[in-house]
């Protein structure tokens, strides 16, 4: 059994600066697991197109609000106690609140190594 708060992760590596907000990966892949578990915030007024081709992901919003938009152009409000699945590895628009950040608890299998970033740059979308 081990314990292991944001603060700790913010002295390691694990803490990242993913352009359009923070990931603290508190679980990783060197934890064997078999899963990541992280905090994520995503800073209002922000849009970031993602997409994990490695990895299946699961948000759980524990405060603020934001939205999800898929490529069909279906926009999904996310409020706080609801989840979004990103089950088929589905390419995405996630946006921070108009005047909130969007906090999310995100669980990725297979689990992460930990240091991942996303690239904002890349017209086609940030993936990895």
């Amino acid at each position: 059994m081990f314990v292991r708060s944001l603060k700790d992760v913010e002295q390691t590596e694990r803490f990242v600066d993913w352009g359009n907000g923070t990931s603290h990966r508190l679980l990783t892949r060197d934890d064997g697991m078999g899963f990541t578990v992280c905090h994520t915030v995503v800073r209002a007024n922000t849009q970031a197109l993602l997409q994990y081709r490695n990895h299946l992901e699961a948000c759980y919003c524990i405060q603020g609000e934001g939205e999800v938009e898929d490529m069909d152009g279906n926009v999904f409000p996310i409020r706080v106690g609801d989840i979004y699945v990103l089950d088929q590895h589905d390419r995405h628009y996630l946006r921070g609140g108009k005047d909130e950040d969007l906090i999310l608890v995100s669980i990725f299998n297979p689990p992460l190594k930990g240091t991942e970033r996303h690239d904002l740059n890349n017209s086609s979308g940030s993936e990895y």
